[in-house]
Order: C-alpha cells, then sequence, then structure tokens
C-alpha cells in the first residue's frame, strides 16, 4: 500500500480548519419560531454582511466583538451542556467557511441543528432546521452612522437565488420582523416570488422591550390570521429584556 504524501507545513497549515470567530456560546430556551421554548445552546458567530438599523445583537455587526475558537475546543464547550438542540446564529453564520465543518461534526454527534441566517450567503451546511429571517426595507439603516452603510445593505438584503436554494435544500422557515401594517405587502410579495408555504411562514414584531412587542403583537396575530402565516412572539425578550446571553 502506498505511503500517503508528506505535507509541507504550508499546504498542512492550509488544509487545518480555520478557526471560528465567536462572539458568545450560553443555553438558553429558543425564543422565536417553531421550536420556541426548546433548551438550546446558542453559538453566537461574530460577524455579518448586513448593517439593520433595529439590529439587537450589534457586538456582532455595527461594533464586532469575538474570540477565535479552535474546532476540538468548541465542540468540548457544545457538549458540556446536555441539550440535544444546538442554535447556530449571529451576526450571519453562514460567512465563516469552518461553520461547514461544525454542523457536519454536530450532526456525527446527532445533535439537532438550526442554523439562524438572513438568507444573503449561501453555504453547504448539515442542519435539521434553516430559519431564515429575510430583511426588509425597514431594516435599512438610512440615518445611523450618517447612512454610510444603506446602499450596501439595500444591495445585499434580498437575494432570491440564495432565498431560494435554501428552501429546496433544507426544512426551513421564513421569520420576518415587521414594525408597522405596512411591511405587511413587502412580506406577502416576497412570500408569492419565493412560493413560500404559508404555514412555514413566521412574523413577530421588531423590538427589544416586552411593552413594544405587546403593541405590536395585537395587529401581527391579525395579519396572521387573515394570511395563514404563523405569529411568534419574542420570548427571550418577555423573560429577560435584551440582556445579552440569555
Amino acid at each position: 500500500m502506498a505511503l500517503p504524501p508528506v505535507l509541507t507545513l504550508e499546504e498542512a497549515q492550509s488544509a487545518a480548519p480555520r478557526p471560528l470567530n465567536i462572539s458568545e456560546i450560553f443555553v438558553s430556551v429558543q425564543g422565536e419560531g417553531r421550536y420556541i421554548g426548546v433548551p438550546s445552546v446558542f453559538v453566537r458567530l461574530n460577524g455579518c454582511n448586513l448593517r439593520c438599523v433595529w439590529c439587537d445583537t450589534p457586538y456582532t455587526s455595527w461594533q464586532p466583538q469575538g474570540d477565535d475558537y479552535m474546532m476540538g475546543g468548541l465542540l468540548s464547550d457544545i457538549r458540556r451542556h446536555w441539550t440535544k438542540h444546538v442554535v447556530i446564529t449571529g451576526g450571519e453564520p453562514m460567512l465563516q467557511p469552518s461553520v461547514v465543518l461544525l454542523t457536519e461534526r454536530l450532526k456525527e454527534q446527532e445533535l439537532f441543528v438550526t442554523i439562524e441566517t438572513a438568507g444573503t450567503v449561501y453555504q453547504p451546511v448539515k442542519c435539521d432546521l434553516m430559519s431564515i429571517s429575510p430583511k426588509l426595507a425597514n431594516s435599512v439603516p438610512h440615518r445611523r452612522e450618517g447612512g454610510r452603510w444603506a446602499v450596501r445593505h439595500e444591495s445585499l438584503r434580498h437575494r432570491p437565488e440564495v432565498l431560494k436554494r435554501l428552501m429546496t435544500e433544507y426544512d426551513y422557515q421564513l421569520k420576518f420582523v415587521v414594525q408597522t401594517p405596512e411591511d405587511m405587502e413587502e412580506v406577502n410579495k416576497m412570500v408569492e416570488d419565493l412560493g413560500a408555504e404559508k404555514e412555514r411562514v413566521v412574523l413577530m414584531g421588531e423590538g427589544i422591550d416586552p411593552g413594544t412587542l405587546y403593541e405590536r403583537a395585537q395587529w401581527i396575530v391579525e395579519h396572521c390570521k387573515r394570511w395563514g402565516y404563523r405569529f411568534s412572539p419574542r420570548l427571550h425578550i418577555d423573560l429577560w429584556g435584551n440582556e445579552r446571553g440569555k
């Protein structure tokens, strides 16, 4: 039997998986969507290609903060917790190349993996649920930081070809963050254009305090009843406000 070729140092380094830049790892209950209330390990990857004006995790986008984790150490941290559900979130987790290997390793351990993504980037990850949150026009930062991110954000926030591929290849849900009833025209058009199944469409209010979410829920529920969409609260906001790591 022929021996495997000997790699140079440069080849070995390039073949090794890149570290993942992680903003935080914590255990909580899923606060949104299909698996609301399920205890889960959240792995929040750092970095985002968008700049939503109302972003509730600015430490992954507007002011990114994170540490590098090698795969072995990250997997060990995740497995310290008993829950079988792992949520890979961000930021935009699909930006980091090693997210594919991470999901493969997690599935090898028979864990239930959810990916939370804006649906602007495709990677061949392994997951049980692709939780896609397409960004509406209400996310564009027209005035924040002088509007310097607005044009880039607008050009990237809606990628129909990526959305359709994710919806075709994975079990999915579409989560829309809405602020006013006027947002529903854009939601309905996007759902129709994508050919999404209505029972997979989730509406939830934008907000980082329970009072705002309660007020918006009153009209959002009516639209869910009208159009056949699902309503989702933001359970983590109701329980802990916008406290990090909850």
